[in-house]
């Protein structure tokens, strides 16, 4: 009998070989539950730690684990974890906050790009036989532009470098930090809003984060300005920004996250001005071994008693 036994909750990679090696290293099984409450319980019950990406760990879970030390995250986001619940039964939750900033940077500038040149509807019009600029009038010269950043943490720095070498002006909505060397102008939200061409979200959901963007901030952007969200979907209430993109009261939006996952592609049927993607906005295959790595290896530190690097506390 291994020393630890380790559980998958929900298997989305392409394998696993890369968690075994790891885990074997202190002498820990791996298990892989299907996904459901009924199969994660059974097999987690007895389990020293969690491995999860998606699947609800709620604290009806969290009450079913009976010898469980830590539950690690995959991705950035822990949003689908009871964090107080966790910490209260003595569990530690980490994530993976620095596994994909690179692609989810990249990500997001490509969408602002693709519509600050209106590319969506420069193909449009290709394909529908049409030829020359007057369809896509006007497109403003990008050091003209301001970028507001709501959310400034690892991946909104990485893009804000790169705004910045393409001589855009950037700002930034941030409650949890302060002005400082090297941060753009903090401006409160309805002010950023107000004064961005183009405004890409960046903030962890949280309750005071839950319909961040909805009609009231929309209608304070100006009707030229476009939205990105590569963040966490309930950012943005969905149905207001549909309203706000058929209004023409802003002109178009990008998003990589939804409010309700996998999307109904009915929702967005014929929206102007919409460019979306389906959550891929983290991937590469390099971002998710180094996920499967790191998660991997704060299991292997808590159980053999050392500190993780990434531990996650409840949000105030």
């Amino acid at each position: 009998m291994s020393r630890f036994k380790v559980v998958i909750t929900d298997q989305v990679f392409p394998t696993t070989d890369l968690e075994e090696r790891l885990l074997g290293e202190i002498d820990a099984s791996l298990e892989i539950a299907g996904g459901t409450l009924e199969d994660v319980l059974s097999k987690g019950r007895d389990a020293d730690a969690l491995l999860t990406t998606y699947f609800p760990i709620t604290a009806e879970t969290v009450a079913g684990l009976e010898n469980c030390k830590i539950i690690a995250r995959y991705g950035i986001g822990v949003d689908n974890v009871d964090i107080a619940a966790a910490n209260a039964a003595g569990i530690v939750v980490t994530n993976v906050p620095d596994y994909s900033v690179e692609e989810v940077s990249a990500h997001a500038l490509a969408m602002l790009l693709s519509l600050l040149r209106r590319l969506p509807e420069a193909d449009a019009a290709v394909r529908a036989g049409g030829w020359g600029i007057e369809s896509l009038r006007p497109i403003r010269r990008l050091s003209t532009l301001t970028v507001g950043l709501v959310g400034y943490g690892r991946i909104s720095r990485k893009l804000a470098e790169s705004l910045i070498t393409l001589g855009m002006s950037v700002v930034c909505h941030d409650p949890y930090i302060e002005s400082a060397d090297g941060i753009p102008p903090l401006l409160p939200l309805e002010e950023l809003l107000r004064t961005s061409d183009a405004v890409s979200l960046h903030a962890p959901l949280t309750p005071d984060t839950r319909g961040l963007i909805g009609a009231k901030e929309l209608a304070l952007m100006p009707s030229h300005a476009v939205l990105v969200n590569t963040s966490r979907g309930p950012l943005v209430v969905l149905d207001d920004l549909i309203a706000a993109l058929e209004s023409g009261e802003i002109r178009a939006a990008a998003l990589d996250v939804f409010e309700q996952e996998p999307l109904e592609a009915d929702r967005i049927k014929g929206v102007p001005g919409l460019l979306t993607s389906p959550h891929a906005a983290y991937y590469s295959e390099e971002a998710l071994q180094e996920s499967q790595r790191k998660a991997s290896t704060q299991i292997t530190k808590v159980l053999t008693g050392e500190e993780p690097d990434y531990p996650v506390k409840p949000f105030a």
